[in-house]
């Protein structure tokens, strides 16, 4: 609370005023440099002449609100004063009045300095011999030095501005004389309303009807003005929403209204049919911050985290962050944010329970395995949702135990956190995706010129050319050797290897182009590397062998991007939570405009796409998805989609990004605190969770196609593959192999009418890429037909279902192939 004194100069100075007053003072409104010179002379160091006229004001605080996408749900009010100056017109004619009456009944008579008012006081405080003191500041003169006070720069300033001396009194005085000629009585009264302390928090009229009365100042009655305007004499004390200071409270509203009375603003019987009125005091403080989040069902306190980091990150918002940040809470914006309200209460909902998996796999509110959930529109950045299963506050200390082994007796990040565990920093760089980072070296695949339909004659072990430290991964010395753990090998092409997750297909593809150009394509698509270990390796990444696969931390947020910035055919956005922001005037604030660029050629990004229709049980637009980690995706959503699933080594994390051309959501489970966990995090809770999040967001909206890519990045130039059809292995291996492509031969046999120990057909049949691979597929001799394909490969290698196949006890297959959740008719 600012310091507020209404009394008369001080000793000698006071003396000489009052002895002067009948003569100078009101000399002093016409000529002010002639008549108080030799006052100001004796009172202080500076005379009155060379006192300052014109005050510097800067705004008062002002409250800013921040709403939802439809600018009409508040989500949030920021402000160190709450306070919203409001137009004079705006308040309650019988406040106006009040106003006066309490503070300067003479305020329409005088010029910013009330003589009468000065004697008045002077006698009454020489009366009463020091045991009270009358104040003699009027309205005009009070709303100057808060102006002063608000204004200042510095903390000097700011006592100054308060101080009792004679010297600031003059200078009131000053001011106040020279506002009176710039100003109407009107347009100070309504400077004054705004700018008055009223207590509990309030600050300006606006604040005060709400805080007190729940309502606008234009609706307030005459009781209610009463009592609001005998506040501001005393705020502290006076408080009505106290036991303590409601009496005194109601009796300055009995001294108001005597007041109004005797200016013949009201009668008698309506003063004192006002006196009687029982008021309902509300008494209710303005929620401040994302802790107070207005809207606490939409768990929308981590996304109030993330627009307030991104606001002080926004240099048209300041020179630094605390200019940002105090200008957030002073500067009176409208905030519109991108949040979207059934994505984001979708996104809520799923993160704290999931309704399509067993009670078993069941991921709740506060577990300390975090289901963190993201959602991004394509096109623009903006963040639709954030969400996670845990409260949001900035107090830790009555979290659990931290469940990381190498930070014993610290407490966790469980049920309290904040945002970053989603949108990731230094400290919280991020979770390793798994499978999804796959995506980025198909894209560089297909910069480099390689289409859809190359194909490679995939191993169970690749021995690549990386060299890495020795371990598990390694063999050939240390020659980084992945597998694939279900034990498929074959011909793969980008639709079949990204749809089945074959880890052997992607890491010689990665060898093929580059590494340095598949980081490239992660970092353009928004992939930040904040953890020290995976900068380096980015700065420097020819050996880095193991990217493809996932070992590199990113977030809900960045994976949703980068996956979001390929279903808005390669334009990549900054994330941003705004879409638009106006300042106290209503005027739009300029600069914050999505910040977008072209980062993947549109064809690149729709050919990638079109792959990633294939994981989620959707079908390319060439009809060649096989294999799927997330048949039952398709199904659920009811519209074209693409994505991918991911999971870490024993499945320490399990991550989902699911995309159409509307909307991007990733999610990841695991637990932040200990991403190395030795708990295995099973797929369908994520999954499930991120589908209904894009499934119920979308809800109402249209069904969007996605773009076919063209031809040659799709299919490449076909070349005919040699008819081998009943031809000795060798014969066709040699006849295959003359044709310009890489033979092997399929393990086991297949029922046929061609003779044992022959060939019976060639994968793919008909026509591939120039120099792709081709798997010879060798007869048994007739018997019974081939059994029908029933997927690919989970995420991990192990077998994956078919679109229509089921367990027996009707479960719905899971990411690895294994029972999932009993809901029959998704598949």
């Amino acid at each position: 609370m600012r310091k507020r004194e209404h009394g008369l100069l001080p000793n000698a100075a006071s003396l000489l005023l009052c002895g002067l007053l009948a003569g100078l003072v009101v000399a002093a409104a016409a000529f002010p440099a002639v008549a108080m010179s030799g006052l100001a002379a004796k009172a202080g160091s500076d005379t009155f002449e060379s006192l300052p006229t014109d005050i510097d004001v800067l705004p008062s605080p002002q409250i800013s609100y921040v709403y939802a996408s439809d600018g009409k749900t508040l989500l949030a009010t920021m402000y160190d004063e709450n306070r919203r100056d409001v137009k004079i017109e705006d308040v309650a004619e019988v406040m106006q009045k009040a106003m006066v009456a309490a503070e300067d009944n003479r305020f329409y008579q005088h010029r910013g300095v009330d003589v009468k008012g000065v004697a008045r006081a002077f006698v009454a405080n020489q009366n009463a011999g020091g045991q009270t003191e009358q104040g003699a500041s009027t309205l005009t003169m009070q709303y100057v030095r808060q102006a002063i006070a608000y204004s200042a720069k510095t903390p000097q300033e700011v006592v100054d501005a308060t101080d009792k001396t004679p010297t600031r009194k003059l200078r009131e005085m000053k001011y106040a004389i020279d506002l009176e000629k710039k100003l109407s009585k009107k347009e100070i009264l309504e400077r004054y309303l705004n700018i008055a302390p009223f207590g509990h928090g309030a600050y300006g009229v606006y604040a005060a009807a709400h805080v007190y009365f729940d309502k606008d100042p234009k609706d307030l009655t005459l009781a209610e003005s009463a009592l609001l305007a005998g506040l501001v004499k005393a705020p502290g004390t006076n408080d009505p929403a106290t036991a303590e200071g409601l009496p005194r409270a109601l009796d300055r509203q009995k001294y108001v209204l005597n007041q109004m009375v005797g200016m013949l603003y009201v009668d008698q019987a309506t003063a004192d049919a006002a006196g009687k009125e029982k008021l309902t005091i509300v008494g209710k403080r303005t929620p401040e911050g994302c802790e107070s989040i207005q809207r606490p069902e939409l768990g929308a306190g981590f996304y109030c985290d993330y627009l307030r980091r991104w606001w002080n990150q926004q240099k048209v918002f300041g020179e630094d962050e605390f200019q940002r940040a105090n200008r957030l809470r002073a500067g009176g914006y409208t905030v519109i944010a991108s949040l979207d309200i059934a994505t984001q209460t979708a996104a809520f909902k799923y993160a704290k329970e999931q309704p399509f998996v067993s009670k078993d796999q069941q991921v709740r509110m506060g577990s300390q395995n975090a289901m963190m959930l993201a959602s991004v529109q394509p096109g623009t950045g903006r963040v639709l949702a954030l969400a996670t299963n845990r409260n949001f506050s900035n107090d830790q200390t009555q979290n659990g135990a931290n469940t990381n082994p190498d930070k014993k007796g610290q407490k966790g990040n469980y049920p309290n956190t904040t945002v970053p565990i989603i949108t990731g920093d230094t400290d919280i760089p991020g979770y390793q995706a798994g499978s999804a980072f796959k995506m980025f070296t198909a894209v560089a695949a297909l910069e480099s010129g390689l289409p859809l339909a190359t194909t490679i004659n995939t191993e169970k072990q690749f021995v690549s050319d990386f060299i890495i430290g020795p371990g598990p991964a390694t063999c050939n010395g240390n020659h980084y050797c992945p597998k694939n753990s279900g034990g498929q090998s074959g011909p793969y092409n980008m639709w079949t290897g990204f749809g089945s997750s074959i880890n052997t297909f992607f890491v010689p593809l990665e060898q093929q182009v580059g590494v340095d150009h598949v980081v490239d394509v992660a970092k353009r698509l928004g992939i930040q590397f904040n953890a020290k270990e995976d900068a380096a390796l980015a700065a420097n990444p020819k050996g880095w062998g193991a990217f493809t696969l996932g070992v590199s931390a990113t977030t809900p947020l960045q994976l949703a991007n980068a996956y979001g910035t390929l279903a808005a055919d390669g334009v990549y956005c900054e994330p941003s939570p705004i879409n638009e922001v106006k300042d106290n005037s209503g005027k739009k604030v300029e600069g914050l405009d999505p910040k977008c660029k072209q980062a993947v050629d549109p064809e690149v990004a729709r050919a990638a796409v079109d792959m990633a229709r294939c994981p989620v049980g959707d079908q390319s637009a060439t009809g060649k998805c096989a294999g799927a980690t997330a048949q039952y995706a398709r199904d659920f959503v009811k519209r074209p989609i693409a994505g991918k699933t991911g999971t870490t080594d024993s499945e320490k994390s399990a991550t989902f990004t699911v995309m159409t051309k509307q909307m991007a959501v990733s999610g990841f489970l695991t637990d932040p605190d200990w991403p190395e966990t030795n708990k295995d995090m099973k797929h369908p809770p994520v999954n499930y969770a991120a589908l209904g999040v894009l499934r119920d967001g979308l809800a109402g909206q249209p069904v969007v196609q996605f773009t076919a890519p063209t031809k040659d990045r799709a299919q490449g130039k076909l070349v005919d593959i040699p008819s081998v059809k009943c031809l000795s292995v060798d014969q066709a291996r040699a006849k295959v192999k003359q044709a310009g492509f890489s033979v092997s031969v399929a393990s086991g046999q297949v029922a046929s009418q061609c003779p044992p120990g022959t060939v019976d057909r060639t994968s793919p049949a008909g026509s591939t890429t120039k120099g792709g691979a081709v798997q010879l597929v060798v007869s048994k001799g007739p018997g019974a037909p081939a059994p029908p394909y029933v997927g690919g490969d989970g995420d991990n290698g192990n077998g994956g279902r078919g679109h229509n196949d089921v367990f027996p006890n009707g479960d719905v297959p899971d990411d690895n192939g294994n029972g999932g959740c009993p809901i029959p008719w998704v598949c």
